[in-house]
């Protein structure tokens, strides 16, 4: 992956910190996520890419005590959080491992089903992890995956990442790179990467998921605490580089302020495949 795992691990309290505002952000999205994976009682699940753990325990929820479910994660410290959330939520048919997206070695587990919320795209080899993931789904089993759609759809991390990046000192005017947030929006992407790992009956559909706080100001205050690819960008620079960065971020996002608070635009990819 293109972000380290330490950089995960640096943002893995932020991220579980927010996990009730993640929540309440995905909470539709995730919801027709394990919809489309068919995901009900008895059935054996793999969560790949699982961060804190909040899919995991809903997916866990759905499967029940007569199923089980592996959530992954390629950060010790998020695999542990993740860990420490199901024990609190008393769902001991859950477990969680230690893996790499881009290395599972899982041939052959035959899970009935496998999710991947917004993790897929910090891949650096999106098509070498669908494989792994097409390999330890049973015949018949479904993958499903929410990822960032393109730039023009998502605004907030458009001007947040164009910031940070030529603060950075780097390109601001170049596609998304391998590994990072956009990298799999481009249009027909998703579908063309499914089907050359081997996925059948693969769709992509476009779901709205704004996010909605009351200020630009806890929007920021969200992506200072877990917003990991941003976080390593800045992290390096002087602290009044690092202030200056954050503050002509929040001039910009103040475009999205209305009435009620804050609502800035995001834009996710609903993927679906079958293994034959």
């Amino acid at each position: 992956m293109q972000h380290s795992t330490e950089a995960w691990d640096r943002a893995a309290a932020g991220w579980d910190r927010n996990s009730a505002l993640i929540r309440a952000w995905l909470a539709e999205a995730t919801e027709a996520m394990l919809d489309a994976a068919r995901i009900g009682p008895g059935m054996r699940v793999l969560d790949v890419a699982a961060g804190a753990g909040d899919q995991t325990i809903d997916i866990t929820r759905r499967v029940g005590p007569t199923g089980a479910v592996l959530a992954t994660d390629v950060a010790p410290a998020m695999v542990a959080l993740a860990d420490a959330n199901l024990r609190r939520a008393a769902l001991p048919w859950a477990r969680t491992q230690i893996a790499d997206a881009e290395a599972l070695d899982m041939d052959g587990a035959s899970f009935n089903a496998a999710i991947c919320r917004l993790g897929l795209m910090f891949c650096q080899r999106p098509l070498v992890a669908l494989r792994g993931i097409l390999r330890a789904i049973a015949p018949g089993g479904r993958f499903t995956a929410l990822v960032f759609s393109h730039a023009e759809a998502n605004p907030c991390i458009t001007i947040t990442s164009r910031i940070a990046r030529r603060y950075a000192g780097q390109p601001v005017d170049q596609p998304p790179p391998p590994g990072s947030l956009l990298s799999l929006g481009k249009p027909g992407l998703m579908a063309e990467l499914l089907a050359e790992a081997g996925f059948r009956d693969v769709t992509v559909q476009p779901l709205a998921v704004p996010f909605c706080v009351p200020s630009s100001a806890d929007y920021l205050d969200f992506v200072r605490s877990a917003g990991s690819p941003i976080l390593n960008l800045l992290r390096l620079l002087p602290p009044d580089d690092q202030r200056r960065a954050w503050d002509e971020m929040a001039l910009e996002l103040a475009q999205f302020t209305k009435a009620g608070g804050w609502e800035g635009p995001n834009e996710l990819l609903l993927c679906v495949g079958a293994r034959q």
